[in-house]
């Protein structure tokens, strides 16, 4: 034969105690916080790699005009004039166009008169990135 539940049983069954929300609670906000870490790490190694590829690119362009005209660029928008870039990309840490620092070429001693170019490019940013690395040494 089965007893009624108590007045103090059924109130003991009914809902959860507050130290079982206190543990809810507790582990929710550490699983957001590990989420929140892991998005802003990806989005800085999302920057990271658009600035390293950004980067590549203008080098790369830098290269070719040199090879085509036998001396460097004398500004990147010169490299978009000529064509060999359609646009000067953003810096995605500064997200500027205009904070690329450029690295002139040496001047040639056959002929110093000749206009100095662009020899390459760097990131204008003094931040860190995540390997340890400032992006303007890159």
């Amino acid at each position: 034969m089965k007893l009624p539940m108590t007045r103090r049983g059924r109130q003991a069954s009914a809902g959860f105690t507050l130290i079982e929300l206190t543990v809810v609670v507790a582990l929710i906000a550490v699983l957001a916080g590990m989420g929140v870490v892991q998005y802003r790490n990806a989005v800085v190694r999302t920057k990271e790699a658009v600035l390293m590829e950004d980067l590549f690119r203008m080098r790369d362009a830098i290269d070719q005009y040199y090879a085509d005209k036998a001396k460097y660029p004398a500004s990147l928008e010169a490299l978009v004039a000529e064509g060999y870039l359609r646009q000067v990309p953003k810096d995605p840490d500064t997200n500027s166009t205009e904070t690329w620092v450029t690295v002139p070429a040496e001047p040639d001693a056959d002929n110093p008169t000749a206009e100095i170019g662009i020899f390459d490019v760097k990131s204008g940013s003094e931040k860190t990135a995540i390997d340890g690395s400032r992006y303007a040494d890159w």
